[in-house]
């Protein structure tokens, strides 16, 4: 039967994934009178840590009971990543208990051959693509395509992780290597990569765009982001572009949500180009690092309404309570356990506001925290957030 039945004073939602973005999540729950339970691997996760152990699952997403568990104390799931497996998705809704966004929303949206592939289809601007199988695709790819063309994995690419530059024919192999994890493959074996041809770009953009459950939408101010060794370090809000261009942007954010009927808030990545063309890059069907900056920097945060999307609820505004906002990533530099330092230096930053996400342990590149700034222009904004992410050390 449906939790769906259960009577409660507030609603259960129940969340697949228990890192900083079901953390930052249950800390918006909070204020909206809404009960989160997480499922994680393990205990004390950044989001348990927030919703106590009365509300965490421990177990694998994989693992049918672990679902079930979780299910049948909700209302409704919801996930922090794209990487859960739709069929995993579509045996919780089998058992009665809804989940957004759906599974077939995800079939798509996780293999990113597929989504682009979506995304053509549907009329929107995507940069040049071909399926690789083979090395001699992957070389026919570049002859089509031009070198230098990133390489891809079509599915678990994240934060630099299933992309490779390969700047002509000879590194074909090695970029092949590098993403399947292995030089021999069982003969005959099929590659599950594809190639996008390179994109030079005037800047990186995104928009964050919350679609409700009946078609509502809230779409965030266009921001850009830079990025390095393709991970996130800045985002800056709104985008220092054309206007023109930002119109354009938004109208694409809104069309590839709607192409893949996704419910709840959207990470849209684009590339803008100087002749004032936009190109997607890729979709991310949940609260996304480029939308952090919303906590502070508008009047409804992204996880807000995320939460009111997925329950159907009216969604609330998202205009900037500043004319800026800046967002700095605090990135780990070495391996060790976590023990953060200059928090109270960041915290007394005017204007900023510092975000630890609780984990156990620094990794080089391991997203540990944000600082958020509001700011009278971008510069200042970002400026500021730059000041306050400077005092922290690992």
């Amino acid at each position: 039967m449906s939790a769906l039945n259960r009577n409660s004073a507030n609603p259960r939602v129940g969340i697949l994934g228990g890192g900083q973005l079901g953390r930052m999540t249950a800390e918006a729950a909070r204020d909206l009178g809404i009960e989160i339970f997480i499922l994680e691997r393990e205990a004390a996760s950044p989001a348990g840590q927030i919703v106590g152990p009365d509300h965490e699952v421990v177990g694998d997403w994989r693992d049918p009971a672990a679902r079930e568990a979780l299910a049948a104390r909700v209302d409704l799931v919801t996930l922090e990543s794209e990487f859960v497996a739709a069929d995993a998705l579509q045996s919780i809704v089998d058992r009665g208990t809804p989940v957004y966004p759906g599974p077939e929303t995800l079939r798509i949206v996780q293999d990113k051959l597929l989504q682009k592939d979506m995304l053509q289809r549907a009329g929107l601007p995507v940069p040049r693509f071909r399926q690789v199988r083979s090395e001699a695709d992957l070389l026919r790819a570049g002859a089509e395509l031009g070198w230098p063309l990133i390489l891809k994995a079509r599915r678990l690419g994240y934060d630099g992780h299933g992309n490779a530059t390969v700047d002509e024919p000879s590194q074909a192999a090695e970029a092949i290597a590098k993403l399947t994890g292995t030089t021999e493959r069982r003969e005959g074996a099929a590659l599950d990569l594809y190639a996008e041809a390179f994109v030079h770009f005037a800047g990186e953009i995104a928009a964050m765009v919350t679609r409700g459950r009946h078609g509502s939408l809230a779409v965030y101010p266009v921001v850009e982001t830079v990025q390095r060794d393709h991970i996130c370090h800045e985002v800056v809000a709104p985008a220092r572009i054309p206007s023109a261009v930002a119109e354009r942007a938004r109208e694409i954010a809104v069309e590839a949500v709607k192409a893949v009927d996704a419910v709840g808030v959207v990470g849209v990545e684009m590339f803008w180009l100087d002749d004032g063309t936009v190109l997607l890059n890729e979709l991310a069907p949940r609260p996304h690092n480029s939308g952090h900056y919303t906590i502070e920097g508008c009047c409804t945060s992204q996880f807000a309404n995320h939460l009111r999307a997925v329950l159907a609820w009216p969604l609330g505004p998202i205009d900037l309570v500043a004319p800026a906002a800046a967002m700095v990533n605090l990135l780990g530099t070495r391996t060790a356990p976590a023990s953060p330092r200059g928090v109270a230096a960041a915290e007394s930053v005017p204007r900023a506001f510092l975000h630890l996400y609780g984990k156990r342990e620094v990794r080089p590149g391991r997203k540990m925290g944000h600082v958020t700034a509001l700011g009278d222009t971008p510069e200042e904004a970002l400026e500021t957030a730059r000041r306050a992410a400077s005092c922290i050390e690992w």
